[in-house]
């Protein structure tokens, strides 16, 4: 559906030439929720904004449905309006003097995507249907909260009928449970439409809560790409790791298939590293207590309890173990045994990467700002 191949754009700056955008292949199958994460800085915003036509790439290719959209050999760039697609932006662009109704109406009134006036209300009507604010339809739209603002936008943008939809950062301006309402509701939409989203975003819950791909953006690379369940559970590098969630690193040394830390041996499956030196990464979450009397040889943690704090659906804990500070949570209450916590790690959660600069830099500045 959405091709993008050798994709580069580069800004010029005080300090020199930045790269946005750095040779990047994408594909976007039709009907996907398709999300573009990274933090600020890293392309996600630019790759959007060259998809939609606001930004001109300096080379690549991008398809849309089999129609070249933008290329730089030969030269193609179709305009903005003429791209067909419906997008919703971070700032809502709700007009402030129009009342519902004409906010909704606005795209099919006027541009590349106008449609029979005759044909305009029902229209209008049953895209604020799917976003549920028919009942506002003929409100003015400063009367609206943060959220009916949002879907408002949303609405202007299915009205059209659009194949696809893209959306810059449309939540980022409402507060946490709305944000957490909204984004079920822009998922559920798109399903019914049948609609391939291309959707940015700098935050990772968000990110997992709607997408059905990621791809991971850093200083205009795409660091990986995969379904949520796969960049979380088996990240290719520990940025990937650290940018889906909190995880406890330890240095250790590669001895066959086990590797040696200070607090322990850890056996892994499929360890497939040339290097001797590695990372070995745990996830709070997979930090588990041993019942009474069991104690492993291998993925067994001795530990002292530092704190532990109640979350209402969960546990929070922190422990010591030869220096090292680990951070963990559980459904249950810590389990002391004579003062001391058990803890055993499956294998088939311990990620391991190589001990390399790239990697060590980023888990030593990781760790700092802990």
């Amino acid at each position: 559906m959405i091709s993008i191949k050798e994709l580069h754009k580069e800004f010029i700056v005080d300090e020199g030439n930045v790269i946005a955008l750095n040779k990047l292949d994408i594909e976007v199958k039709a009907g996907e929720f398709f999300v573009i994460v990274g933090a600020s800085g890293s392309g996600k915003t630019t790759l959007l904004r060259s998809v939609a036509g606001l930004e001109t790439p300096d080379s690549g290719n991008i398809d849309v449905s089999g129609r070249t959209i933008f290329s730089n050999k030969p030269p193609i760039w179709v305009p903005p309006q003429d791209r067909g697609f419906g997008m919703v932006f971070q700032s809502y662009a709700v007009w402030p003097h129009l009342t519902v109704f004409d906010n909704v109406a606005l795209p099919l009134r006027e541009g590349a995507q106008k449609i029979a006036k005759k044909d305009v209300p029902s229209r209008v009507e049953e895209a604020l249907e799917m976003v549920q604010l028919e009942e506002q339809i003929d409100r003015p739209s400063t009367l609206l909260s943060g959220g009916q603002q949002q879907r408002v936008a949303l609405a202007r943008a299915i009205a059209v009928n659009p194949k696809v939809l893209l959306m810059d950062e449309p939540l980022s301006n409402l507060d946490a449970r709305l944000r957490e309402e909204v984004r079920g509701k822009i998922r559920g939409l798109a399903k019914k439409l049948d609609a391939t989203v291309l959707y940015v975003t700098h935050d990772q819950i968000e990110a997992m809560a709607v997408a059905d791909k990621i791809a991971l953006m850093s200083f205009g690379q795409l660091l990986q790409f995969g379904s949520p369940n796969e960049l979380y559970n088996n990240p290719n590098c520990a940025e990937v790791a650290e940018f889906f969630g909190t995880v406890n690193w330890l240095p250790g040394e590669l001895d066959g298939n086990v590797v040696r830390t200070r607090i322990g041996d850890f056996s892994a499956p499929k360890i497939k590293l040339s290097n001797d030196s590695v990372w070995l990464g745990i996830r709070p979450e997979n930090l588990n207590f041993c019942n009474e009397g069991y104690r492993p040889k291998q993925n067994h943690i001795l530990a002292e309890l530092k704190d532990s704090i109640f979350l209402g659906d969960q546990y929070s804990f922190e422990a010591f173990s030869a220096d090292t500070v680990l951070h963990g949570k559980s459904r249950t209450a810590p389990k002391l045994q004579q003062d001391q916590l058990h803890i055993a790690v499956d294998p088939e959660d311990i990620m391991i990467f190589p001990r390399d600069e790239k990697n060590t830099v980023f888990i030593n500045t990781s760790l700092a700002g802990r």
